[in-house]
């Protein structure tokens, strides 16, 4: 028996990194996922078979969470599918590095797009559902460098401290329903990044990490599983960090 055998996971963003290892540690434990990535199909699907190879179903669905008209269709899709969703895990994301000075309108509405509105248009599209069924687990990511601040990133962590704000009034609003609501918020995690240039050439890396070392995609999707099961069933409106003890600075 696993801790989410038939529930229904949807995890935005599950092509590769954090959001692949959590739609397989959701699917190890029972759930049925349903994979997203905007554009590239084929690794969609290759995770959509990773989490079908541990005996659960899945579906892979291309959709770009900034835009409310997909959000609403690949939900549909899902509900067609599955019938509920259970699990929300808003785990797209952009991350655009820029000196604010540079930081046009356009800059500014593309990274609230995926970060803040996708968030706010995927959760839309599922709450309803979840009251109805009085249980739902919903998780948002943000990051440890919206909380450290520095340069370059004034426009990601604005949006991304707007997760918070939005974890904990959906927590407050909803906690009678049986809907948990809380935040990840990883440090420097070894993933393979795709787009170097949003870092500026400062790939994270171990620097400052009092445990000496970067963490796990496998460690980040050990929390969310721990949120989202009966284990954080007392933890909701919270902001959890998992950055091997790292301080804001």
């Amino acid at each position: 028996m696993g801790k989410l055998d038939g529930k229904v996971a949807l995890v935005t963003g599950s092509g590769r990194n954090i959001g692949r290892a959590t739609a397989l540690k959701l699917a190890d434990e029972g759930a049925h996922v349903i994979v997203n990535a905007r554009g590239n199909r084929a690794e969609a699907e290759a995770v959509a078979d990773e989490v079908r190879a541990r005996g659960v179903r899945s579906l892979a669905v291309l959709a770009d969470v900034s835009k409310r008209d997909q959000v609403d269709a690949m939900v549909d899709q899902a509900l067609s599918e599955f019938g509920q969703i259970d699990i929300l895990i808003n785990n797209a994301a952009i991350r655009p590095h820029k000196p604010f000075r540079e930081v046009t309108v356009e800059d500014w509405e593309a990274v609230r797009g995926v970060v803040l509105d996708g968030a706010l248009y995927c959760t839309k599209a599922v709450i309803d559902g979840m009251a109805e069924r009085k249980y739902g687990r919903i998780l948002f990511f943000m990051g440890e460098g919206a909380f450290a601040g520095g340069p370059g990133r004034a426009h990601v962590s604005a949006a991304k401290y707007g997760l918070i704000g939005l974890a904990r009034s959906l927590a407050a609003e909803y906690a009678p329903d049986n809907i948990r609501v809380n935040v990840v918020s990883p440090g420097s995690i070894d993933t393979r990044r795709d787009n170097p240039q949003w870092y500026g050439g400062h790939v994270p890396n171990a620097a400052g990490i009092p445990l000496g070392r970067q963490g796990t995609v496998d460690e980040i999707a050990a929390t969310c599983l721990f949120l989202i099961s009966d284990d954080g069933g007392f933890i909701t409106g919270q902001t959890i960090h998992v950055n091997g003890g790292s301080a804001f600075h």
